[in-house]
């Protein structure tokens, strides 16, 4: 027996097949050799950025976090700021400072600097960072591009769990353009003050 095709049923059927296109040549959009190359990538994004208000008149500390959700790790290599000689990037680990050369950022993952942990140094400061006010603040990475944020100056004894910390602006993005050997500095803890302490007399950097 034949059957007689309705016009209904072809319109029908000519839809099927343009939606059916649509979604395999989305598909292809999707996983292209554009979207592979941009997933092994790094996704950098900066957050929780604080300066505490120094007590020192030559040097401040800075705490921040790097997140990652790019597939490739990144290494954040260096640091720059208007109101200081040098930024230098330094660990802690039971109690002892150590000056590092640089970070590693995890794929999917974050670096994090805090009070008591990693901390970026300002040193040889130009000018004394006042409480309300923002520093601006370039970190440099291996493959990502520079990132440049505002970072805000609180109290000498802030704690991020305060608010929640507060989130540092990276849209604007710059082109690529210390402790003394064996000094111990301990940085502050939540609910003391956030600036490290010095147990020399005397601060240089390399």
């Amino acid at each position: 027996m034949s059957h007689r095709t309705t016009g209904r049923g072809r319109a029908l059927a000519g839809g099927a097949l343009a939606l059916a296109a649509t979604l395999a040549l989305a598909g292809c959009e999707g996983s292209g050799p554009g979207a592979d190359e941009a997933a092994k990538k790094p996704d950098l994004k900066v957050t929780g950025a604080y300066i505490p208000e120094p007590t020192m008149d030559d040097m401040a500390a800075g705490f921040l976090t790097v997140t990652n959700k790019g597939g490739a790790a990144d290494t954040l290599t260096s640091a720059t700021s208007d109101v200081a000689g040098s930024v230098t990037l330094h660990s802690t680990k039971g109690g002892a400072m150590k000056e590092e050369k640089s970070f590693g950022v995890p794929a999917g993952g974050e670096l994090r600097f805090v009070s008591g942990g990693n901390h970026l140094m300002l040193e040889k400061l130009k000018r004394k960072p006042k409480r309300g006010e923002k520093v601006a603040m370039t970190l440099h990475f291996r493959t990502s591009d520079p990132i440049t944020i505002e970072v805000p100056v609180k109290e000498a004894t802030y704690s991020p769990g305060e608010d929640g910390g507060a989130d540092a602006s990276h849209d604007t993005h710059m082109s690529h353009a210390s402790h003394a050997p064996g000094a111990s500095i301990t940085p502050g803890t939540p609910g003391t003050s956030n600036t490290p302490h010095m147990s020399h007399k005397s601060h240089k950097s390399h």
